[in-house]
């Protein structure tokens, strides 16, 4: 350090420390360097990219250890998911009771006291904040009704019209597989009941319906078998159970009633003489009744099974695990689709991430010349891509 005699002895001392605290911070800089394993090598991004490459050789035997270590646990987290499966069957008999009087009720089986309606709602606080005049003549309209000036046929329903068809109809999952010549079929839906089984892990889901004249079951299964052990070939990768295998059920359909086939005509044109006939041919018709026959999965694990089988395969699983886990304990609330509301934020919620974490994408997208198109809607393209028709897929 250089002294400079024109310097008072007080800033002679700040300026001593300040240079002292500049060479401080430039060696610490330079140690925490040098003591740094992982370095900033060209090539590593730091989120999202593989961290492995870039580590010191004792460094990745210790991340192996790790990874050794997580494997191990997983013998706790099967034993932990195992048990949790049986007190789930334990607790799951004490919800039927539940269960069977939402069954009573929505077919009309029982009709449910005046306490046991005593429950608010939304459409109840807005009549509170009715004006005097508008209560007036929703009192006039009521004294209509009683005194017969108006037919009211709300008496004569019995139970929950439509219940379990405006379920399913509400549920973005389900609905695309519902089909125009599905919905008098599934107006004749009761219930859907789920039953949990022990061993072998798995679940089995009931729709009941009353007498039609489509077929002449009158219920219909389907049941999930289970799995609680990691896969050998990646074991890492164990989250609990998940479904592997499931089976339908054979519906006895009645003559001329089978909507999950048509009959069309094909032209078939002889090779020698060139005559032209018509002759009529069965094929698959897209309906939500196909859920009760899914495709076979081998029994042997190391058997491969074909992309377009697995998908289908992989949405019916996820389909019959939403039934079990929401629709089926919260019925109401998708009937009333408050259920779905909630969904519907928690998606908006992601939507917003993702619409950050995509700026960078769009500007890219902007050299491709599809942001200058002013027919372009990004929102609509994503939607499209999203939705190819996924009732068509599931129901080849």
């Amino acid at each position: 350090m250089s002294f400079d005699p024109s310097l008072h002895c007080d800033d002679l001392v700040l300026k001593m420390s300040a240079e002292n605290e500049i060479a401080d911070s430039s060696s610490s800089g330079s140690e925490m360097e040098q003591d740094t394993p992982l370095k900033h090598k060209s090539g590593f991004k730091g989120e999202g990219d593989d961290i492995m490459p870039n580590l010191p050789p004792i460094v990745k035997k210790r991340v192996k250890a790790l990874k050794k270590l997580l494997v191990s646990q997983t013998d706790v987290d099967t034993k932990f998911y195992t048990e949790l499966h049986v007190l789930e069957c334990k607790y799951h008999k004490e919800y039927l009771a539940y269960y069977n009087k939402r069954s009573d009720i929505v077919q009309g089986n029982y009709e449910p006291t005046e306490e046991e309606c005593d429950f608010p709602s939304d459409e109840e606080d807005d009549v509170k904040d009715l004006s005097t005049d508008m209560e007036g003549k929703v009192k006039l309209e009521e004294s209509k009704v009683n005194d017969g000036i108006v037919d009211s046929t709300s008496d004569k329903l019995k139970g929950i019209p439509d219940f379990w068809l405006t379920i399913l109809k509400n549920t973005s999952l389900i609905s695309d597989m519902i089909q125009p010549h599905d919905e008098p079929i599934l107006s004749h839906l009761t219930d859907i009941k789920v039953y949990l089984l022990e061993e072998p892990m798995g679940f089995a889901l009931e729709f009941h319906f009353s007498p039609n004249e489509w077929f002449t079951n009158t219920v219909l299964t389907k049941e999930y078998e289970m799995k609680c052990v990691p896969d050998k070939n990646n074991p890492l990768s164990f989250e609990g159970p998940e479904i592997f295998k499931c089976k339908g059920c054979t519906i006895q359909w009645n003559k001329g009633k089978n909507v999950t086939v048509k009959v069309v005509k094909k032209k078939q044109k002889h090779k020698v003489k060139g005559a032209v006939r018509f002759v009529n041919k069965t094929v698959q018709n897209v309906s939500f009744f196909h859920f009760f026959s899914p495709p076979t999965v081998p029994d042997d694990p190391e058997t491969e099974v074909d992309e377009e089988i697995d998908n289908l395969l992989t949405t019916d699983f996820e389909i019959g695990h939403y039934i079990r886990e929401r629709i089926i304990p919260r019925a109401v609330l998708y009937y009333t689709g408050e259920a779905l509301l909630e969904e519907n934020d928690y998606d908006e919620d992601d939507e917003e991430e993702e619409s950050e974490n995509d700026d960078d994408d769009d500007d890219e997208d902007e050299d491709e010349g599809t942001v200058n198109d002013p027919e372009y809607n990004p929102r609509q393209d994503k939607l499209i891509n999203k939705q190819v028709n996924p009732a068509e897929c599931k129901q080849q």
